[in-house]
């Protein structure tokens, strides 16, 4: 016997309050260490035969379309049968609000689905489901908390499509006469891996579409053994802003498609809503000829958004200068400001700085360094930009810009949405002709195409 954390997954001999790995308090379980090895020991099949490659028939991995059109798009066409796909995202995020909308639009079709429910109520998922539109017929709810009444359900009712939600709120109990219930509450690391796992054998021999609802913990990672994410099929992240409407839907794991492609949706009061154009509304609200604000063409899976970087430079308030971010890495804004006031002259030792994204997208990507610049550079002089300019590149230490990848298509959506002027790297490819492309090799050139001649670097205007 030995001790896991439900929190991170780590083991210890004895039981203490709190675990030594990531200092959780009271997350420690016990747990039989021989209990899986044995079962998996005697569920081998040493029967199997190896066959010719082209022989298999790709047709049975034909993907079947939800109704979802986002939902869809991310799974490259929609549910392969008999897959699992594990969906995790923060809570309130709107995890449950999307799924019932995809078991909605399947059974529309004429598909039957079964939504296990295991954190709410029969009562509370049908108000819910009231909101989002009217309820079809297929639609079945089993409200239980043990996978062996899942098992029973799924194979007298025979659905398409199987939603449990979530992992961490059913439980395994004894798989036949004379055995002994898995160890561990709902939620531990040996429940949720038994559980997963009678789970996927189901899907895979009934042919059952099946999705798994997963929590996450407070570093944003899928709660639960590592192992849970190697049993699915695909791994799927829906992230955004409680405080914002936008929702991203991004496919971490697919091994029926790509993993590039972004699912965008928008919370609103009948569910969620797919996102048709969404650079008109990241930048709908966007004030011009205001300091500190500059557009950037940012990459997220596949897909190019168009988001507007703010920042804002105020005297500092206390003995140390602050730097915050709200949708960005704060390690690369702190590495610019030290480029500005190395090679542009510019010490902001004494300000405060904040930057920020806008619309409750985070930018972490390197491609963000020359726009943030920018934007410091125009807050702090209290100069504002053009408004159809937009700023592309990532910035080294030296000062120097160099070429990030997607160029191409991030200068598309550049000219589909009528920004004139982009700051490129002077290696950047020719691109659209309706975008002028503002070419420099460092950080003083770039800021001399845009900005005032009488600046602290004094740079020369190099030629475009």
């Amino acid at each position: 016997m030995h001790h896991r954390c439900l929190d991170c997954g780590a083991t210890t001999i004895r039981w203490a309050g709190r675990c030594p790995t990531c200092g959780e308090w009271n997350t420690l379980v016990e747990e039989d260490i021989l209990d899986p090895l044995v079962k998996a020991v005697d569920a081998l099949d040493l029967r199997a035969e190896a066959i010719q490659l082209a022989s298999v028939d790709v047709s049975e991995a034909a993907a079947v379309a939800t109704g979802v059109g986002e939902f869809d798009r991310v799974l490259s066409g929609g549910l392969v049968p008999g897959s699992v796909t594990l969906l995790g995202g923060e809570p309130g995020i709107g995890k449950s609000t999307l799924l019932l909308q995809v078991l909605a639009a399947r059974a529309a079709k004429g598909h039957k689905v079964l939504l296990v429910s295991a954190e709410e109520s029969a009562h509370q998922v049908r108000l819910r489901a009231e909101r989002l539109g009217p309820i079809p017929d297929g639609l079945m709810i089993l409200g239980t908390t043990e996978v062996q009444a899942v098992l029973a359900v799924v194979e007298d009712t025979r659905p398409d499509l199987v939603v449990v939600d979530s992992i961490q709120a059913v439980s395994a109990g004894p798989t036949g006469p004379g055995e002994r219930r898995t160890s561990g509450v709902p939620g531990s690391v040996t429940q949720v891996r038994e559980s997963a796992d009678l789970l996927v054998g189901m899907a895979k021999s009934r042919q059952v579409a099946t999705v798994l609802v997963g929590h996450v913990t407070k570093d944003g990672g899928l709660a639960g053994p590592r192992a849970l994410e190697h049993m699915v099929d695909t791994v799927l992240s829906f992230e955004g802003d409680r405080h914002h409407s936008l929702r991203l839907l991004l496919a971490v794991k697919h091994r029926f498609g790509p993993t590039g492609e972004l699912g965008l949706f928008e919370m609103g009061d009948q569910g969620l809503n797919a996102v048709v154009d969404p650079g008109r509304l990241l930048l709908g609200d966007r004030l011009t000829g205001v300091p500190g604000g500059v557009i950037m063409p940012a990459m997220q899976g596949r897909r190019t958004l168009l988001v507007e970087l703010q920042a804002l430079v105020a005297p500092m308030a206390l003995s140390q200068p602050k730097r915050s971010v709200v949708g960005l890495d704060a390690n690369r804004l702190v590495m610019s400001l030290a480029v500005l006031d190395r090679h542009a002259r510019m010490p902001l030792g004494n300000s405060d700085v904040f930057a920020s994204v806008v619309g409750g997208i985070r930018v972490t990507e390197p491609a963000a360094d020359l726009a943030v610049i920018m934007a410091v550079v125009s807050a702090n002089l209290g100069h504002p930009l053009p408004p159809d300019l937009a700023a592309l590149g990532e910035v080294g230490l030296a000062g120097e810009l160099r070429q990030v990848t997607g160029m191409p298509r991030r200068l598309e959506e550049c000219a589909r949405l009528g920004i004139g002027q982009v700051v490129v790297p002077r290696s950047t490819p020719p691109g659209p002709d309706e975008v002028q492309l503002l070419r420099a090799e460092s950080v003083p050139e770039a800021l001399a195409l845009c900005f005032p001649a009488d600046t602290p670097w004094n740079g020369s205007r190099p030629s475009a």
